[in-house]
């Protein structure tokens, strides 16, 4: 195995709930429920799992965006800015996190129109972007210039900063805002869903324009994303998420090679195969609701190789070898922490 470097972006027993007020009673929804991650520079990381298991409220914690009902409720998220020494991500202010959201981490939120505003033409939107992270004003000309090299960099017209949004495609929307997520180069982006609602032929064209910026920055891609061919074609590492938690990670060739737990399993054997016309099956049941988490491991109530110890309590981490790890009873290697 190849020696890890310091993660750029780590966390550390990340608990982050929502907190619902209904009607005088209160609701905890454990959306991310102690989780482990180390995320290293240079490398694309996937984060994979079923609608509502808390991949995109992993990501705004990544992002350091925890506003109620949202809370942190237990552990810490932290970056490693210069290389050298981690700061953490959660105990900055707003200004802090103003002045790291352009140059060192930026989104490529859910949803292009979250960003485009449909009312201003494109350059508005990014002269706008930049004014608020950047309070110079010779400065802010200077990004504004490099977003026109940058637009023919990527391969997207020249004219397309001078349209309105409805103007444009879903999938130019969509590259637009991946190329203004990368302006000012930073050193991690992370993506909610990306190629959602765009067909396969768009969704390449997506996903080779975060392989190419991730290859000329060198920089950290986390990707978030229910579609594992997605997953397949752009991550290096993937981390399974069932109900809150870190069920399985490894490197994406080891995930569609060889996975292990059964969550994992089912998502991969969902897949179409190539000349393969058998029904493919999905994962029984439905998820549990993240409020009222069964006891012991959460997927025990669909899993068809449930044991009793399964009900009762949670499994640590299995490391098959030093690029896996496993929370599941089934496995047999060894136990090393608690399961993220």
């Amino acid at each position: 195995m190849e020696e890890k470097k310091n993660p750029i972006l780590r966390t550390d027993q990340l608990q982050t709930f929502y907190v619902l007020d209904m009607q005088g009673t209160q609701k905890i929804i454990k959306a991310v429920n102690d989780v482990n991650l180390n995320i290293y520079e240079n490398e694309i990381y996937g984060i994979a799992g079923e609608s509502g298991c808390g991949k995109t409220t992993l990501l705004k914690a990544l992002f350091a965006d925890i506003v109620p009902p949202l809370r942190l409720i237990g552990g810490k998220v932290y970056y490693r800015v210069n290389g050298k020494d981690e700061i953490e991500a959660t105990a900055l202010s707003a200004e802090e996190k103003r002045k790291l959201r352009l140059e060192f981490i930026s989104n490529v939120p859910q949803g292009c129109m979250s960003v485009l505003n449909p009312v201003l033409k494109v350059k508005e939107t990014y002269k706008d972007f930049i004014a608020s992270h950047v309070r110079e004003q010779s400065r802010r000309e200077e990004i504004f210039d490099r977003a026109h090299k940058q637009i023919l960099e990527f391969g997207l017209p020249k004219n397309v900063l001078d349209v309105y949004p409805h103007q444009l495609s879903g999938g130019m929307r969509q590259r637009v805002t991946v190329a203004l997520a990368a302006l000012m180069k930073p050193r991690i982006m992370i993506g909610d869903e990306p190629t959602t609602a765009l067909d396969v032929v768009v969704q390449r064209g997506v996903i080779q324009m975060l392989k190419e910026i991730q290859k000329k920055l060198k920089n950290t891609i986390v990707i978030v994303s229910h579609d594992m061919g997605v997953q397949a074609n752009i991550a290096d590492r993937i981390g399974i998420m069932y109900a809150g938690k870190i069920v399985e990670e490894s490197t994406a060739e080891r995930i569609f090679d060889r996975p292990l737990h059964p969550y994992t399993q089912f998502l991969i054997h969902s897949l179409p195969k190539l000349g393969d016309k058998t029904i493919r099956g999905s994962v029984p049941g439905s998820p549990p609701s993240l409020a009222d988490l069964p006891d012991g491991c959460p997927f025990h109530p669909r899993c068809p190789k449930v044991m009793e110890i399964c009900r009762r309590q949670m499994p640590d981490f299995s490391y098959p070898d030093e690029n896996h790890k496993v929370a599941c009873w089934l496995m047999e290697e060894g136990k090393h922490g608690q399961a993220a």
